[in-house]
């Protein structure tokens, strides 16, 4: 994709391998509303895994591949700033998820500017708060932000599922193209669940905030980014407005 002039920007999660990590110190991972709730020791690791092990590993990469990325993290150039992400059950209650956040502001001009020198941004989703914090945020939800605040031509989604299924237990029931009134009803619905909701919320919130279209795709297809873009048909979930 850079070598045919789109400017990609990469922002990349870890929850597996924070998971690993966490179980190999000895902690137990606790869970919030689907968020992992991140105390002082938690953060650790997960600044450590996503910094050091992941965004390292895909920046090396890409170097290798002929192309300049650029590590944008907690340890170098932060581009997303957030609010600590609060919680309200239904009986009225705060619900503390400790150092996670939600992300509010993205420093777009940096993200412009390396993209328009050729070099492509790789994004770890630790954000810096308003006293230089550091609170864990989700990639997802994360990378739609990134997506709006840079005006991006298109949102990519890539997963380890082939897009959105009319039923999850049918792998050939695939949705090629769908808006965002029918995904709203598919949520409501209960066809869009678990772990397919975050993709969707952020491919919502991508184009909320102005992206012409989102895409879902399974990585695990070689060469999926390039056919999703670049053929008619497409392999995965497109999602318009």
């Amino acid at each position: 994709m850079a070598t045919v002039g789109i400017q990609p920007i990469l922002v990349h999660g870890g929850g597996k391998a924070i998971t690993k990590a966490m179980n190999e110190s000895g902690l137990e991972p606790q869970w919030v509303n689907g968020r992992r709730y991140t105390d002082e020791r938690t953060m650790t690791i997960v600044e450590h895994v996503l910094i050091h092990d992941i965004n390292a590993s895909i920046c090396e990469t890409i170097k290798q591949l002929g192309c300049d990325a650029m590590g944008l993290h907690s340890l170098s150039s932060c581009v997303l700033f957030a609010e600590p992400l609060r919680y309200t059950d239904p009986q009225g209650r705060k619900i503390d998820l400790g150092l996670v956040g939600e992300v509010k502001t993205v420093n777009s001009v940096l993200l412009k500017t390396l993209g328009a020198n050729g070099t492509i941004p790789v994004i770890a989703p630790v954000a810096i708060d308003r006293s230089g914090g550091k609170l864990n945020v989700n990639a997802d939800s994360a990378a739609g932000k990134v997506a709006a605040a840079v005006e991006a031509e298109k949102f990519v989604s890539v997963s380890d599922t082939n897009g959105i299924l009319k039923d999850v237990n049918d792998p050939d029931s695939g949705i090629e193209s769908v808006t965002e009134a029918e995904i709203k009803k598919m949520i409501t619905a209960g066809i869009i669940t678990e772990g397919m909701l975050p993709k969707v919320d952020a491919c919502l919130i991508a184009i909320d905030g102005g992206v012409k279209k989102a895409h879902i795709i399974d990585g695990r297809i070689q060469h999926s980014l390039l056919l999703e873009i670049y053929t008619e048909e497409g392999i995965g979930t497109q999602i318009i407005k």
